[in-house]
């Protein structure tokens, strides 16, 4: 019984963002009406890099994300980045194509590669839009960091779900936004939220260089992507191009 009351809020939490496509913050569209995810449809993803010139990326880029992470073709590192996470005042928003939760203020940051990236809020994806060896997991929550001095301005964490025991993060998180369907632009104050209540999991992940999901399809994000054991808008894999993808674990060298 205990069991089967986790899975229900779980698969509650899918339902509610199967009705959302969605969007990072910094540089991607936020009008759902400009593109879809459906693959035949004129406005799917094979479409996008032709619909704008400025989404050209989205066809000819050679950077493309998502990707399959493969073991047969990483490195292990031991290198994890340095999280620096406070407790901010955050908000819960339906922009119509997608359900995020925003930080306003100092919410902390990431340092990667001696850079420290801000971070400005998470959304979900369902099912993951990256994949483990061909598989595709449950959910996918990216952790979106922005830094407009930086060379590579975003970095973004994610995190690969699949159905297991509950998630006091996302439990706490279904109160907010069950409420919200079919309310565009409905913004709810989600309160003093700690960025460090998002449990991660394993210290091993996977990063590589990427783009944005969405368009413009711009590329130069840098990618973490972790396992986490605990209508679609994912889009379809894109190739590595001879890309390196590093899987990071404590304690190897480069």
């Amino acid at each position: 019984m205990r069991q089967q009351r986790y899975l229900s809020v779980l698969v509650m939490f899918y339902f509610v963002l199967f009705f959302f496509s969605t969007s990072i913050r910094a540089q991607e569209v936020e009008d759902e009406r400009e593109f879809d995810y459906a693959v035949k449809s004129e406005k799917g993803p094979r479409m996008w890099g032709k619909m704008k010139k400025e989404w050209e990326a989205c066809n000819n880029g050679e950077m493309q994300s998502p990707i399959d992470l493969s073991n047969e073709r990483v490195r292990i590192i031991r290198k994890p980045e340095k999280r620096n996470y406070k407790l901010c005042n955050a908000t819960v928003k339906n922009r119509g194509h997608d359900i995020s939760l925003q930080w306003h203020g100092d919410a902390g940051s990431v340092l990667i590669n001696g850079t420290e990236y801000p971070l400005q809020q998470a959304h979900w994806h369902s099912p993951s839009e990256h994949t483990v060896n061909g598989r595709r997991y449950a959910m996918e929550m990216h952790m979106v960091h922005l830094n407009e001095n930086a060379t590579n301005k975003i970095a973004v964490i994610g995190v690969l779900y699949k159905f297991g025991k509950p998630d006091k993060f996302l439990s706490r998180l279904i109160r907010n936004i069950s409420s919200m369907i079919d309310k565009k632009d409905e913004v709810k104050n989600a309160g003093m939220i700690n960025p460090r209540e998002i449990k991660i999991g394993s210290r091993k992940y996977y990063r590589y260089v990427g783009s944005l999901t969405v368009p413009p399809c711009t590329e130069g994000v840098i990618w973490s992507i972790k396992k986490k054991y605990a209508a679609s808008n994912a889009r379809p894999m894109q190739p590595l191009n001879k890309r390196p993808v590093y899987l990071m674990a404590p304690g190897a060298t480069v």
